[in-house]
């Protein structure tokens, strides 16, 4: 079995900075991409950002130029860096990734439970 296991989520002012982080678990053979989407009341599950295994990174416009993925592959760990949080960034963060099981001929995406990011303006 794998497990994704986020933390770092908190609350902040507009303008601070917090770091997420995901960390993969279990019988895990091997990890493709890694990204985080995040999730705000009302509102659908929506891509904040993407990285490869080959460390290719794709975001969302809106986070352009304040969010930073990147990851650990020896740890299967995925961290996002996010700068100059606005308001709008509050929502419960989620990692997903895609994995491959050990004895398993499938790759599948597993996701965490989500940490919530909190912004006060």
């Amino acid at each position: 079995q794998v497990q994704l296991v986020e933390s770092g989520g908190g609350e902040v002012q507009a303008g601070g900075s917090l770091r997420l982080s995901c960390a993969a678990s279990g019988s895990i053979y091997s990890v493709n991409d890694m990204g985080w989407y995040r999730q705000a009341p009302g509102k659908q599950r929506e891509l904040v950002a993407i990285i490869t295994n080959g460390g290719s990174t794709n975001y969302a416009d809106s986070v352009k130029g304040r969010f930073s993925i990147s990851r650990d592959n020896a740890q299967n760990t995925v961290y996002l860096q996010m700068n100059n949080l606005e308001p709008e960034d509050a929502a419960v963060y989620y990692c997903k990734s895609v994995i491959r099981e050990s004895r398993a001929p499938l790759w599948k995406d597993y996701w965490g439970k989500g940490t919530l990011v909190t912004v006060s303006s």
